[in-house]
């Protein structure tokens, strides 16, 4: 792994701090597991939102165990719903992720202070185009292990099968790791949210309004309400166009996440979804 940061050549107080962001996700884990014996002072954080998955909660658990060595569950100062208010009922979206960064990157920073530390991030060689660290405090320094060792996905579903931890649950209907109510969720995955977790679902559309005065509508997935995604015809739609793009990508070796793309598909915050 490289070490090309010129911060390395100031004199600090303290030692290098070297933490590694856990979203839950496959390769976030993956790298926990790559990292456990080669840096053995690794930090381990998870930013707790209070909205998470109970598999995603589960699978922590399981990593903490085969790590030996505590997770730091970082939470916001305010909750999720006290910055709803904050940004008057208008909910994030790919164009504005203030979820991100009041929920997950600000209790990060926190976390790390002034101190000089490295941030181990989950980006794999077969995606190393991918952008959007997700701090950009000097101090903090990205390191992409997975990057410099060239490790690909299939290296990384290796790892997790070895580990003996696998994939995460919430992969038999959901493409990647996030909030229950992330708006990168496609439409068949709200469908799957509402099968797996009723209640979370109706949160979730719970948060959405509708202002009559001015017609604005803040909505999850863009151009229709979750209520709409369940009605019988529009459910049928959104299963054959799924069904559709499974026959398309199916080859021995397609795996859930190629599946679901989408028209509405985009690239997801790194520090959620790795």
């Amino acid at each position: 792994m490289r070490d090309d940061s010129g911060w390395l050549s100031m004199q600090s107080p303290k030692p290098t701090r070297h933490i590694l962001s856990l979203s839950g996700g496959k390769d976030s884990t993956a790298l926990a597991i790559y990292l456990r014996d080669r840096v053995p002072e690794m930090e381990y954080v998870f930013m707790d939102t209070g909205e998470e998955l109970p598999e995603t909660y589960e699978y922590i658990e399981k990593l903490e165990a085969y790590l030996g060595k505590p997770i730091v569950r970082l939470n916001p100062e305010r909750p999720f719903h006290h910055w709803l208010l904050v940004y008057r009922g208008v909910l994030p979206d790919p164009r504005n992720r203030w979820c991100t960064r009041k929920l997950k990157i600000e209790p990060f920073e926190r976390y790390v202070g002034d101190d000089l530390c490295y941030n181990y991030v989950g980006i794999r060689s077969d995606e190393a185009q991918r952008k959007g660290y997700i701090s950009t405090k000097p101090n903090i320094i990205p390191r992409y292990p997975f990057v410099d060792d060239g490790v690909t996905k299939e290296d990384v579903l290796r790892i997790l099968e070895e580990s003996g931890l696998g994939l995460p649950e919430y992969y038999r209907w959901r493409s990647r790791s996030g909030c229950y109510f992330c708006f990168f969720q496609q439409k068949i995955e709200w469908i799957g949210l509402h099968e797996s977790h009723p209640r979370l679902f109706e949160k979730a559309a719970g948060f959405e309004k509708y202002d009559p005065v001015t017609g604005a509508r803040f909505t999850w997935s863009e151009g229709e309400p979750l209520s709409a995604l369940l009605d019988d015809e529009r459910r049928r739609e959104i299963r054959h166009n799924a069904a559709k793009r499974t026959a398309l990508h199916k080859t021995a070796r397609t795996k859930l996440w190629d599946i679901f793309a989408d028209e509405d598909d985009q690239e997801g915050c790194l520090v959620c979804h790795l």
